[in-house]
């Protein structure tokens, strides 16, 4: 099993979170593992993402990643802040390369057949299926998965607790990205470790 698939098969949703202040890093960090989430997609979508990333590594038992990777200079960044895997939302020779050569899980982007043979060609078979429900939603992701049996996916981008089992269901499905878990503004922390936890228990 790869390091990549390893991080996908920790849980069945792996939270993408958006989070401005540092102050919230832990607590929300610290409600998502406790509820069985220990995956969690930090975006470099802030300007406070690469202090939340240090921040959320502090937690005991958390898997801490960089989402919204989108070049070089934001890989190298977001390792330098202690990211354990790499997440983008699209596929560029230059960024994978990069990201190989660095020896940290990297999770790409894809949207078409051609992505995913792109990605083969560079020795990835793991990648986010982004936007899922843009691009198509199940059907889409069956229909493009179909010619790929070995490959397997995260679909992100729409997901919401209530079509998560649906996706899930998929063979190619290991896991899905979810920024439902986590709202915007102060956290409160029990309804995300509950969210957390009907999110984890997917699984079963």
């Amino acid at each position: 099993m790869s390091p990549i698939e390893a991080i996908m098969r920790k849980a069945p949703v792996i939270p993408v979170l958006v989070i401005d202040e540092v102050a919230h890093a832990r607590p929300i960090a610290e409600a998502l593992v406790a509820g069985g989430l220990p995956v969690l997609e930090v975006t470099l979508r802030t300007a406070s993402a690469l202090d939340v990333i240090r921040e959320m590594k502090q937690v005991e038992g958390a898997i801490v990643g960089a989402g919204t990777v989108l070049n070089e200079h934001a890989l190298a960044d977001a390792l330098g802040a202690g990211s354990e895997f790499i997440v983008s939302p699209g596929l560029t020779d230059s960024l994978a390369k990069a990201a190989l050569a660095a020896n940290v899980p990297f999770l790409p982007g894809t949207a078409t057949s051609s992505d995913i043979m792109r990605g083969l060609d560079l020795g990835i078979d793991r990648f986010k299926f982004f936007p899922a429900e843009a691009n198509g939603g199940i059907p889409a992701l069956k229909a493009i998965a179909a010619p790929f049996g070995s490959v397997k996916f995260c679909p992100t981008g729409g997901i919401t607790a209530a079509t998560a089992p649906d996706w899930l269901a998929l063979d190619a499905v290991l896991c899905c990205g979810g920024s439902w878990l986590v709202p915007k503004g102060p956290p409160d922390v029990a309804a995300i470790e509950a969210a957390a936890r009907a999110a984890a228990a997917l699984a079963q």
